[in-house]
């Protein structure tokens, strides 16, 4: 028999987005979940609005800590409400400023998810305030040092997400092996697929891969409660994902000191094809570079602009409610895996 095309569910489902079919997993057993998908915590992209609405619509709501910013973080939280939302933190950045920490912990959090980094110094902390540990990771060797350190849950990031990680593997390939792993090793430990995943066919081939649900980001940079601005939204409607590029020259221009094998995924602009594979030169021009990075800024110029998102991108044409996008995922998902 030939498998279903896909689009015929999802004219089916775009007229049934309002109504969340339940679609179990460990995962949302585990979180008491109906829908097997975590939103990234996007550094000043999820903000408390958009966790609250992934939580609200069934998944688990991340607040983007990133690099840590106190007042931004109280904030966001505040603006959560009484969701059931958890926290993420760019970890090397985490342990320079460890009080953070305390700041969304004492938000009773449902879980705090480290990446790139060392988790071991914050394990035993969140685990005694009550959260579950989720670590990030790119690699066989990234995910042992988190299963020792007591991850409760892996993210196997391939290299086709927007912002940091690496090159090396995709998650077609990752998540499989990952998988593998944590069954040998420490079956009790879930397993989250992120990178390329935007919508149910997405979903339904990360649970078939072996885990236990999703980490979305880039279809949800496109909501509406994103904090994003509408012009970069508008603009990365018209891209693909051959539109984006892994780079450093943002890194370099606002000087945050990135392990060197880390790199984050962009869109292209002219900004990125005048430095990208000119580091050097940027180096040496960067005080006129930065007044142009903070021009971009201030003026939405989109030519400038870092606006961060995967290779996802290239199926996004709307920006539309986290709820109706959760909605949508989660049914076309479980209509593809139940035919």
């Amino acid at each position: 028999m030939s498998p279903p095309h896909p689009g015929s569910f999802f004219a089916e489902e775009s007229r049934t987005m309002s109504v969340n079919t339940p679609l179990t997993t460990r995962l949302t057993t585990a979180l008491e979940l109906t829908s097997p998908v975590v939103l990234a915590p996007m550094d000043l992209v999820s903000g408390g609005r958009l966790a609250a609405a992934v939580t609200r619509a069934g998944g688990l709501g991340m607040i983007g800590g990133g690099y840590g910013d106190r007042d931004w973080l109280i904030r966001e939280f505040a603006n959560a409400g009484q969701a059931r939302v958890g926290c993420g933190f760019i970890t090397w950045s985490l342990a320079r400023q460890p009080r953070l920490l305390d700041v969304a912990l004492d938000h009773n959090p449902v879980a705090i998810m480290l990446s790139f980094g060392d988790p071991a110094p914050f394990v035993d902390r969140i685990h005694t305030a009550g959260a579950k540990v989720i670590c990030q990771i790119h690699s066989l060797d990234d995910a042992r040092r988190a299963l020792s350190a007591g991850a409760d849950i892996l993210v196997a990031q391939g290299g086709e997400a927007g912002g940091h990680g690496t090159a090396t593997r995709s998650t077609f390939t990752l998540v499989p092996e990952i998988a593998d792993l944590a069954a040998a090793t420490a079956p009790g430990t879930l397993v989250l697929a992120a990178g390329g995943i935007a919508d149910g066919r997405g979903l339904a081939a990360a649970l078939m891969l072996g885990a236990d649900g999703a980490l979305i980001g880039t279809r949800l940079w496109a909501s509406s409660e994103a904090l994003v601005p509408g012009p970069a939204q508008r603009h990365a409607l018209e891209a693909t994902g051959d539109d984006t590029i892994r780079t450093s020259v943002y890194d370099l221009v606002r000087e945050n000191p990135w392990p060197g094998h880390y790199t984050g995924r962009v869109l292209c602009n002219a900004f990125t094809a005048r430095w990208h594979g000119h580091e050097s030169r940027l180096v040496e021009a960067l005080p006129d570079a930065q007044t142009t990075y903070r021009q971009a800024h201030a003026h939405h110029d989109l030519d400038n602009l870092n606006i961060i998102v995967g290779e996802a991108v290239g199926q996004v044409h709307d920006v539309t409610p986290a709820a109706e996008l959760l909605h949508t995922i989660t049914n076309q998902a479980h209509r593809l895996l139940t035919v």
